[in-house]
């Protein structure tokens, strides 16, 4: 019989193994096998990455400096952080990202001088509130914790790999397979100062 103690140390060597790349299949029935996420306890900064799985974003979001998503008490997201010049963290409005032609292009924007010119315009399209929001819903037969972009038919829901480590898997419409990318929390006092623009 399995420690129930040792279940979180167990739970973190597997996604381990799958972020250095899987199936779909894989990665979620690992999901599935996760517990829920309680949306009270998400309040902070999280480093996001994500887990390839053969999806067209594998790889897009890091190319193009993303660090991971913030939470308020109060349930508001902001969904897409990140890296801008100077080292100040961008929160990017997700209205001026058109979700259809990124994953078209997802090849493109991952190459090197592509993704440098992208990042330099970040600032451009910075905003100073939040653009989602967190409520538990019902996914994939779970209550779970689940972020709903406010002007995107975007939905991402969490399961709990730990307190402090989050599987994440996006689903859109218009995208045929999920995303799945992993939060880890940020510690309160390496938050970076957050540039916007947009109201």
């Amino acid at each position: 019989m399995t420690d129930p103690d040792d279940a979180p140390a167990a739970r973190r060597a597997r996604l381990a193994a799958l972020e250095r790349g899987t199936s779909l299949a894989a990665a979620l029935a690992f999901f599935d096998a996760l517990p829920p996420a309680d949306p009270a306890g998400l309040a902070g900064r999280w480093r996001g990455s994500g887990v390839p799985t053969g999806h067209p974003l594998d790889g897009t979001l890091e190319a193009l400096g993303w660090l991971g998503k913030r939470f308020e008490p109060t349930g508001d997201a902001h969904p897409l952080l990140l890296a801008g010049p100077r080292g100040v963290v961008v929160d990017l409005d997700p209205r001026v990202v058109p979700l259809r032609l990124a994953l078209r292009c997802a090849p493109l924007l991952r190459r090197g001088p592509v993704a440098r010119a992208v990042r330099a315009l970040l600032p451009l399209a910075g905003t100073r509130g939040p653009r989602a929001r967190v409520r538990a819903v019902v996914h994939r037969g779970i209550t779970t914790a689940a972020m709903t972009y406010d002007a995107l038919p975007v939905e991402d829901a969490f399961r709990a790999v730990d307190d402090d480590t989050l599987l994440g898997l996006m689903e859109a419409r218009g995208m045929d397979r999920p995303y799945l990318f992993v939060l880890r929390r940020v510690p309160a006092q390496d938050t970076l100062p957050c540039s916007s623009r947009r109201q």
